[in-house]
């Protein structure tokens, strides 16, 4: 199969951004299995890996869940995995934290190899370094919610005024302030999830995973927990890890997005590098919907500046939105220069512009129809 990652990514890791100097990943993933069935060692190395997922099945009787997954995670990046179901990412994320031991393959967090520590220095971690927020809250029902967003600080040998302190912040910064009483079945299912969302970073992990967290409520309330990761990524920076099956719930929080397909890395990439340029049909299917304007940069559309282009147009960076850029650029009677580290790199007219907008708004403009 042919992976398609992004433009930056490291020469070892595909879809990783270059790095500073000097830094290390928040999460590092090389060559991770997970094949369930008898004998599913043997597997990996032999023929039988290069199997299609129905023809290993076929054969050995062995299901290969996740298949040679290899990325990097940057401190402070929200990174989206996704697919349909039975894609494997939901396999994946339990991978990442060991809920689930790989076949092969290894995962480190902050430089710490979890793939090979002991069960004592794994249950250290997770108290430590790295938090869960699952689809169905996993709350403890006969607990307030200040005792269940302080449970993790508990099991870890806090005392008790400081878990109280710390979950008591944790409960502001969710915006439950007055529910710290209450009882989780007095709740709805958006406070509810605010609750494991503030459970999760009471503990101050290094990492977040979400498996889902939002695809059991109604939309509205959906989307009102799409805006609030946003917000606390803002406030808090933590590096995440978010698995969905939505391609709209991946683009709004996703810096980049991980598409998986039978257990498989298809594409890897930001948003506007899988619109502009998908691997397959697969990935073209999965983004046809997408309104282009509100995911496209200005990287996306420009063109090389010609001897005759007028340098008046207004200046804008080249990782601005399209439709952003809109109203500036037909405004303007010169195109918009793109411009880079104070170099220019491009322009765009209006005719550029419409070309995505008209796409978005006329049904089968893309298609030929």
């Amino acid at each position: 199969m042919t992976i398609r990652t992004t433009d930056t990514q490291s020469p070892d890791i595909p879809g990783a951004p270059d790095a500073a100097a000097g830094s290390q990943p928040a999460l590092k993933v090389e060559g991770l299995w997970k094949i369930f069935g008898a004998k599913a060692d043997k597997i990996i190395g032999s023929g039988d890996a290069e199997l299609s997922r129905t023809d290993l099945q076929a054969k050995t009787g062995c299901v290969a869940a996740v298949k040679d997954i290899s990325f990097e995670v940057q401190p402070g990046e929200v990174f989206v995995i996704m697919g349909l179901s039975g894609s494997g990412k939901s396999t994946l994320v339990r991978l990442l934290n060991r809920l689930i031991e790989p076949t092969d393959g290894s995962v480190v967090i902050n430089g710490e190899e979890i793939t090979s520590v002991s069960s004592g220095k794994l249950r250290d971690m997770r108290r430590r370094h790295m938090a869960m927020v699952f689809q169905h809250f996993g709350l403890l029902p006969h607990r307030k919610v200040i005792d269940n967003v302080a449970y993790g600080l508990e099991v870890r040998g806090e005392s008790k005024a400081e878990r109280r302190r710390r979950a008591q912040e944790m409960v502001d910064l969710v915006g439950l302030s007055g529910y710290e009483n209450s009882f989780p079945d007095q709740l709805s299912g958006g406070m509810q999830q605010r609750v494991g969302l503030a459970r999760a970073l009471a503990v101050d992990p290094q990492v977040l995973f979400f498996d889902e967290p939002f695809s059991a409520l109604d939309p509205l309330i959906r989307r009102d927990m799409q805006d609030e990761i946003v917000r606390l990524h803002h406030e808090v920076g933590k590096t995440m890890v978010f698995i969905t099956h939505d391609l709209q719930e991946a683009i709004k929080l996703g810096d980049r997005i991980l598409i998986m397909r039978d257990g498989e890395m298809v594409q890897c990439g930001t948003a506007a590098e899988i619109v502009a340029h998908p691997a397959d049909d697969y990935v073209r299917d999965f983004v046809s919907e997408v309104p282009k304007g509100h995911v496209l940069t200005l990287r996306y559309v420009m063109q090389p500046v010609r001897p005759s282009d007028s340098l008046e147009g207004p200046a804008m960076d080249p990782d601005t939105v399209v439709w952003k850029a809109a109203r500036a650029a037909l405004a303007s009677a010169h195109p918009v220069r793109v411009v880079e580290n104070g170099e220019l790199i491009g322009i765009v007219d209006d005719e550029a512009i419409l070309r995505v907008v008209v796409a978005e708004e006329e049904p089968g403009t893309e298609t030929g129809e």
